[in-house]
């Protein structure tokens, strides 16, 4: 199982918001490019990269800080990012530079036409992001909370062909208060591609539940927060997930 550092780009700046409001964020580092070298140098096997402002603003921002990333990084990992995603174009460029996978969130939501041309055009390259709270789907940052049932519409998005599913409790996310477990195992359940939790992720006890749960169908988890404020040792957390598996 993953343990994912997560890269929260905002105005160039490596930040983390708590529950996703834009005006309450930390800025954890003026230039994320070494940040990813730190995580991939503590035995990160993956990164996850979120164009906030993109998110917000509907297009790519912070194109400059995710290239310096990507030449960074120099192939090493897998990288997936998010934030801002709206047309084919976006993706094709994102893809050209070097990402691995193209996060689709709100767009997936709104224009469920887009996210089937995207598996169609990219097979292999789309994962969703479903992002939710009390089994609600919401969209443009988490502002708007729809009447999407999460499972049922993860289950539509997996027939189109996306390769997994990001789930974020939104009211656990940025907040240190434990991983939603029981909605997570239970989307993994409903569904055939895997899961990728993300939210709330706080110490190396939420690493064991998860671990304890990864055969049905969890690949990883995001971190943000717990790793940059020091409640969870990344190196550690790899480590405990990797030897449990083997286990």
């Amino acid at each position: 199982m993953l343990i994912i550092p997560a890269i929260d780009l905002k105005d160039g700046h490596c930040v983390r918001l708590r529950q996703g409001l834009m005006e309450d964020a930390t800025v954890f580092s003026e230039n994320p490019a070494p940040m990813a070298r730190h995580w991939l140098d503590k035995g990160g096997r993956r990164l996850h990269l979120v164009d906030l402002n993109g998110a917000f603003a509907g297009k790519p921002k912070n194109l400059d800080a995710i290239k310096a990333i990507l030449a960074e990084v120099n192939g090493e990992v897998p990288v997936q990012l998010g934030g801002g995603i709206r047309d084919l174009d976006t993706i094709e460029r994102y893809l050209d530079a070097g990402i691995d996978y193209v996060i689709i969130g709100t767009a997936a939501v709104k224009i469920p036409g887009f996210l089937h041309e995207a598996c169609d055009a990219f097979p292999g390259h789309i994962i969703v992001g479903l992002d939710a709270k009390d089994g609600r789907v919401a969209t443009d940052g988490w502002s708007k909370i729809t009447e999407h049932d999460v499972i049922d519409l993860a289950q539509r998005f997996q027939d189109y062909g996306v390769e997994s599913v990001i789930y974020t409790d939104i009211g656990r996310d940025g907040m240190l208060s434990g991983v939603n477990i029981e909605a997570t195992v239970k989307l993994a359940q409903a569904l055939t591609i895997p899961v990728i939790a993300s939210g709330g992720l706080t110490d190396l006890d939420d690493v064991r539940k998860l671990v304890e749960v990864e055969s049905e169908g969890i690949e990883g988890v995001i971190t943000g927060r717990a790793i940059y404020e020091g409640t969870i040792d990344f190196k550690a957390a790899q480590e405990l997930a990797d030897e449990a598996i083997a286990a």
